[in-house]
């Protein structure tokens, strides 16, 4: 087995579709699940040979009820688990139901909707699309709080080295772990803020992106407990989304690690705090209402599914 990828490692594209699927009861799933399978690899081999250009691909992930409901192989992969909540004094993170988790993107947008259509006539028999977040690439590569997302993210060969699953686990090597959580943001709160104090809040100057000295950026910023080491990373690719009349503007926090204990780390530092009552200020304007657990298999895993 070659344990090809899937593209969790790529950049962001201009447009994206997340899509969370929950299987119905008593439905016989393994014929359909082989056949979202295959699907999956032949949309990702079309994409490449329809246009370059496009930056178009599919990644799909399988939660652990899934697995069990599937029963796929044993034992699964080392870090594969249900997601608990983790709680601190004034922020929960929450844990939410997901059996199929897609993330479809493309430069233009048509293509990820034709894309999203495909999924939906296969699983549609079995399963029902919880949910559908069409996100889009902000100017200059912010997110919707106006600030550069995504700056800590590793570059070059690191980026597969921290996104995908190497020898740690040689029977799941070329799969990922992919966290994601849907965050929605008090836009009013926020734009209320002096740039100061929003600059304060995250860590970083606004315009120009430049991280604060250690002896400056606050203990509760964003950048001072989001980041756990140069050593401990994740391939962050996040996208805004939202609905200016219902004032439903936010974030879809997407995680590729090799590691899930990463991102655990990373969320308890956040939402319990460091020390403990010391919480992410950011999250005083952005609530996170899902989050959930999956693991994406290699493409050859995947082939290897349909049967």
């Amino acid at each position: 087995m070659n344990n090809q990828a899937q593209n969790v490692i790529d950049s962001p594209s201009n447009n994206t579709v997340f899509m969370v699927w929950n299987f119905q009861e008593n439905k016989e799933l393994k014929p359909v699940f082989e056949r979202i399978c295959a699907l999956v690899v032949n949309l990702n081999n079309s994409a490449q040979v329809r246009s370059t250009g496009l930056k178009a691909s599919i990644v799909m992930g399988i939660s652990y009820h899934a697995w069990k409901k599937l029963a796929l192989q044993e034992p699964l992969p080392k870090e594969l688990v249900p997601f608990e909540p983790i709680v601190g004094q004034k922020h929960v993170a929450v844990a939410t139901s997901g059996d199929l988790h897609f993330h479809i993107r493309a430069e233009e947008q048509s293509y990820c909707i034709d894309m999203a259509a495909e999924i939906s006539d296969v699983l549609a028999a079995v399963a029902d699309c919880k949910e559908e977040i069409h996100g889009f690439r902000y100017w200059d590569g912010r997110s919707i709080l106006g600030f550069v997302d995504g700056t800590e993210n590793p570059t070059g060969e690191d980026r597969a080295f921290f996104g995908i699953i190497g020898n740690e686990d040689e029977a799941y090597k070329g799969g990922s772990y992919l966290f994601v959580q849907k965050y929605i943001h008090d836009i009013k709160s926020w734009r209320a803020l002096p740039v100061s104090e929003q600059e304060k809040v995250i860590g970083r100057s606004k315009t120009n992106d430049i991280e604060m000295t250690d002896d400056v950026k606050p203990a509760n910023s964003h950048s001072a407990l989001a980041n756990v080491g140069d050593d401990l990373k994740i391939v962050r690719d996040n996208m805004p989304f939202g609905n200016i009349a219902n004032n439903q503007m936010g974030t879809y926090f997407i995680a590729y690690a090799s590691r899930f204990s990463t991102v655990t780390q990373m969320l308890k530092r956040m939402f319990i705090g460091e020390p403990e009552g010391n919480y992410d200020r950011i999250l005083d304007f952005s609530t996170a209402q899902s989050g959930t657990l999956y693991f994406c298999p290699s493409i050859d895993m995947m082939k290897d599914f349909t049967g």
